[in-house]
C-alpha cells in the first residue's frame, strides 16, 4: 500500500493551481485535481506530476455547486479511500466599480470564492474527522485584508474566506485537523500578463521587493502548510505579498 497522501486542488489546471498540484506531486503526494472545464494541456500536466512518481487524477465540478463537490468528495474516496490535503484555490474575478457592478457578478464571485470553498471544504470534512487528521489550505489574498478599489464583491469574497479559515479553524483542532489561509499579492500569472508593463511597473513600486511573486513562491508555501513542519500552526493567514501589507 502506498504511503504518499491525497492532495484535492480546486482549479487545478491552471496558474497557482497548478503549480500548487506540481509541487505536491514532487513531495510525496498523489494528486486530485479540480477542473471545470477541459482544456487542451490537461494531458501534459498529467504527464509532468505522474513523472514526479505521483498518481494524478482530474475531477470535474463547478466548485459553486454543492452537488458537484458531494461527487468529487465521492469520487476521491472511491479512488484512494482518503483526503488528507485539501487546497481551496478555485476563483474568479468581476472587476467593477460598484455603481457599474451588475448584481450578478456580485453573486459570481460570491457563489464561486466563498461559497465554493464553504461546498468543498463541507463535502470533504466529514472523512478527514472520520480519519482524524487533514489540512486545508484557503486562498484568500491581499485584498481580502486591505480591500481595493473596483474589486468590492473580490475582496468580499476574500475576507470572508480568512474570517472561515479562523472559525473551522477552532471548530476541528481537536480532530487533528489543521485550517490555515495564504493570502497572495500580486503573481506573475495569465490574469497579471494581460497588463501593460506600465501598469505593472507601477505595481512594483507598491512592492518592498520591487517585483511580483511566482506561482513556485505560492506552491511552496501551501507545500509547508500541507507537511509536518506546520504541525503547530492553524488559524492564520500567511502573506505572501513581496512586503505590500506589513
Amino acid at each position: 500500500m502506498s504511503d504518499r497522501k491525497i492532495a484535492f486542488i480546486t482549479g487545478a489546471t491552471r496558474g497557482i493551481g497548478k503549480e500548487i498540484a506540481l509541487e505536491l506531486s514532487k513531495n510525496g503526494f498523489d494528486v486530485v485535481l479540480n477542473y471545470r472545464k477541459e482544456t487542451e494541456d490537461m494531458p501534459e500536466l498529467k504527464k509532468q506530476i505522474e513523472s514526479n512518481g505521483a498518481k494524478c487524477f482530474f475531477t470535474q465540478g463547478d466548485v459553486s455547486n454543492f452537488e458537484d463537490c458531494t461527487r468529487m468528495a465521492e469520487e476521491i474516496i472511491n479512488e484512494f479511500g482518503r483526503i488528507d490535503v485539501l487546497v481551496n484555490n478555485a476563483g474568479i474575478t468581476k472587476d467593477g466599480l460598484i455603481m457599474r457592478m451588475k448584481k450578478e457578478d456580485f453573486d459570481a464571485v460570491i457563489d464561486v470564492n466563498l461559497a465554493g470553498t464553504f461546498n468543498v471544504t463541507r463535502n470533504v470534512i466529514s472523512y478527514m474527522i472520520k480519519q482524524k487528521s487533514g489540512r486545508i489550505i484557503n486562498v484568500s489574498s491581499v485584498v481580502g485584508v486591505s480591500g481595493n478599489a473596483g474589486q468590492t464583491n473580490y475582496s468580499a469574497s476574500k475576507a470572508g474566506i480568512i474570517g472561515f479559515t479562523k472559525s473551522l479553524a477552532k471548530e476541528v483542532a481537536s480532530r487533528n485537523i489543521l485550517v490555515n489561509a495564504i493570502a497572495p499579492g500580486f503573481i506573475d500569472t495569465d490574469m497579471t500578463n494581460i497588463l501593460s508593463d506600465t501598469v505593472k511597473e507601477s505595481i512594483n513600486t507598491q512592492i518592498p521587493l520591487k517585483r511580483m511573486g511566482t506561482p513556485n513562491e505560492i506552491a511552496k508555501v501551501v507545500k509547508f502548510l500541507s507537511g509536518d513542519d506546520s504541525s503547530y500552526i492553524t488559524g492564520q493567514v500567511i502573506h505572501i505579498d513581496g512586503g505590500m501589507l506589513m
